[in-house]
């Protein structure tokens, strides 16, 4: 999920999950009985199959319907055997539209053959009398695969439209986001106070900004602040403020933050660390509206929407003693909880395309798109660092390309999947440093508070690793 900035008063405009047609497959061979066959095994399956017995209705075929998915064979009347007519007809269907997936299939195999197809930009490669499963798992890899840059490309189009507009951009196309969406346009307009809970990384502060763009509030501030990284000491200060000489340093009055917001929303990240001596404070403050700034015995009143996010369980800290009950029923008048990336999966290909253009345009390079390779290993990745790692992965790969499309290796996916065995002796420190708190978090199921203290670090220090990590 993925914001631009906003101005004025804008809508939310999203593109929600819907319901897609059969897939549609075009099988063209020269022989009745191998058409009749792919006719059965693929009808129960869901497909809608179109047959061709030539190359030359493979072509009348293609220009007046399109199709998720080919399967020619590569063997037609010229001759029985080189596969030199399918080659060359395989050649013009890629050179018309090279994201079609096309699979190639003969019975006269070899691996000359195979390489050539490939070669000329077949996906995969059928040798005929096939395994009806394996032909099966092909076929729906490559169709997912195809439908899922379709939906990207759609997407890209409709953000260009939209930053162009200044309305904002949310990339949700998964079914698991409608709720989200659902509740966005619910509740963005109104005033209720709002819990976003997550895994670190999912896109919770994309919410708020978007929450707070489709409100009434829109024209006024949006200041967030991440609550669980400010040193005890300084709590009150940056929320509330001080007057000058209310302890050492304090030079000049200062505004805090609820002052800042005043009007408009004030976003509260990593509510579930604010340890629990400070939680009273910030209640006061929700049930009265009132502010006092550190040394001033004088309440001033704001007008402030407060939404919070957390990647704790809440009840569970409250059952616990480590979070108050009447503070979270401040809070949390409603809920929305953000899926992680691995259960969304249908909004990869989009995100990857939205990071790839954002940093193209940056760092100026001649980026362009994605390899299908390269979607297809975004696809088979399990993001344990959610929409951050994506965005963090999509920067380092359009650094490292080599050329107009991202490859594999510009991902360096394989190294992060094999770090739950590394060998230490082969990592940088920071590498090491990164597994280490991964590791940490995991442990005490993203509270940072408990990870901090087992690493002996801060938790102002432990959040800036890993936004350098992209945790």
């Amino acid at each position: 999920m993925t914001q631009s900035a906003t101005t004025g008063n804008p809508k939310l405009i999203t593109t929600p999950a819907r319901s897609e047609r059969a897939a549609r497959i075009l099988a063209a061979d020269d022989q009745e009985h191998i058409l009749d066959a792919l006719k059965i095994l693929l009808r129960p399956e869901g497909y809608e199959v179109d047959t061709a017995k030539s190359p030359v209705m493979v072509r009348e075929l293609l220009n007046s319907n399109s199709y998720d998915a080919l399967l020619i064979d590569l063997n037609y009347t010229r001759d029985t055997t080189s596969g030199r007519e399918g080659l060359d007809l395989l050649s013009e269907i890629v050179a018309q539209d090279s994201t079609v997936p096309v699979i190639v299939m003969t019975a006269w195999g070899s691996i000359d053959v195979a390489v050539e197809a490939m070669r000329r930009g077949a996906r995969d490669f059928i040798q005929k009398p096939w395994e009806n499963e394996r032909l099966l798992t092909i076929l729906r890899t490559q169709v997912e695969l195809y439908r899922t840059l379709q939906r990207a490309e759609r997407l890209q189009a409709e953000n260009q439209l939209l930053r162009a507009t200044g309305l904002p951009q949310l990339i949700a196309t998964a079914p698991s986001m409608q709720p989200v969406l659902d509740s966005i346009a619910r509740i963005g307009p109104s005033d209720a106070n709002v819990l976003i809970t997550g895994e670190h990384g999912t896109g919770k502060e994309v919410v708020a900004q978007t929450l707070h763009g489709i409100s009434q509030r829109a024209s006024k501030t949006l200041v967030a602040v991440n609550t669980g990284a400010l040193p005890d000491t300084l709590f009150e200060s940056e929320l509330f403020g001080h007057v000058k000489g209310a302890f050492t340093d304090a030079r000049t009055d200062r505004i805090g933050r609820f002052e800042l917001a005043d009007g408009g929303t004030i976003f509260l990240d990593e509510i579930g660390n604010v340890p629990v001596r400070q939680q009273a404070k910030l209640l006061r403050v929700l049930e009265t509206g009132e502010i006092e700034r550190v040394g001033s015995s004088k309440s001033r009143r704001v007008n402030v929407r407060v939404i919070s996010a957390t990647n704790t369980d809440l009840r569970a800290a409250s059952a616990q003693g480590q979070f108050r009950e009447d503070l979270l029923f401040r809070l949390n008048t409603v809920e929305i909880h953000i899926p992680p990336l691995r259960e969304r999966r249908e909004d990869i290909a989009a995100l990857a395309l939205h990071f790839l253009k954002r940093y193209a345009e940056r760092y100026r390079r001649p980026v362009q798109g994605l390899e299908k390779s390269t979607l297809q290993a975004l696809m088979q990745y399990s993001w344990p660092g959610n929409v951050r790692e994506l965005d963090h992965t999509m920067e380092r790969a359009v650094l490292m390309a080599r050329g107009n499309e991202l490859a594999p290796a510009d991902l360096g996916l394989v190294q992060q999947k094999q770090q739950s065995s590394p060998n230490l002796e082969e990592l940088s420190i920071e590498s090491v440093e990164s597994i280490l708190i991964r590791k940490a978090l995991q442990r005490y199921h993203g509270n940072v508070s408990q990870a901090a203290e087992a690493l002996g670090l801060s938790r102002g220090a432990l959040y800036r690793r890993m936004e350098k990590y992209g945790l």
